[in-house]
């Protein structure tokens, strides 16, 4: 990581645009050859990736609640999207953050900071193992599929992130969020969001077919390695 961020300080960003069309696709790769990987491969991984949803949608929704959970995040263009996840997660999980964040500073501070606990106390046993696997993440195939996320891209955020971006948020509407991408390889919780924007400028800048078969074979390192957070 540390490699990374002498490369990539974020100061190098700060003239980008913010204009999306500044950052439009350039090249084959990506104008048509992005779309046409994501749905050949989507349409490549459904067959294994649909029965292991249905069975982990049917052990988690055995405590009354529902088996996923949609939440909406910024896509491509400023469009908003759900995106879909296992639950992992406890029936009545904002207010039980309310009040973890209100009598824990610390934690507070950390959720203005990053948008994530590193001790979340709403999620349950089975979503921390989901969680860490990545396994949570695997509903994702359907954002795919509809072109609201490629497999490969920046991070999903809500809304009250973009302005942590400033300068490059451009960089982040020019793209799709992805399932995987920089900074889900590069330590997650363990970089700072200076550097989640730089990852994502520096993505939509290099953003190859090669490039992308390289993190998503580091994704499913992670993923056997169970270091996902």
């Amino acid at each position: 990581m540390k490699h990374y961020v002498e490369i990539f300080d974020p100061d190098f960003f700060v003239d980008v645009p913010a204009s999306p069309a500044a950052h439009s696709a350039k090249g084959l790769y990506r104008k048509f050859g992005k779309r046409a990987f994501d749905i050949a491969l989507a349409v490549l991984l459904l067959p294994i990736i649909a029965p292991i949803v249905a069975v982990l949608w049917f052990v988690v929704r055995r405590d009354g609640g529902n088996g996923f959970f949609g939440h909406t995040r910024v896509g491509r263009g400023n469009q908003p999207f759900k995106c879909w996840k296992v639950r992992t997660m406890v029936h009545g999980a904002e207010e039980k953050l309310k009040a973890y964040l209100a009598e824990n500073p610390e934690a507070a501070e950390e959720w203005a900071r990053d948008h994530k606990l590193t001790n979340d106390p709403r999620i349950t046993p089975l979503g921390n193992f989901l969680r860490k696997t990545s396994l949570d993440e695997l509903p994702q195939l359907w954002n795919v599929i509809k072109g609201e996320m490629s497999f490969v891209g920046p991070r999903p955020i809500v809304t009250a992130e973009l302005d942590k971006y400033g300068a490059a948020a451009g960089a982040y509407l020019a793209q799709k969020p992805g399932i995987t991408g920089l900074w889900q390889v590069s330590g997650r919780n363990d970089v700072s969001y200076d550097e989640r924007v730089a990852m994502d400028v520096d993505y939509a800048r290099r953003m190859t077919l090669k490039l992308d078969l390289e993190l998503i074979l580091r994704t499913g390192a992670s993923v056997v390695g169970s270091t996902g957070r």
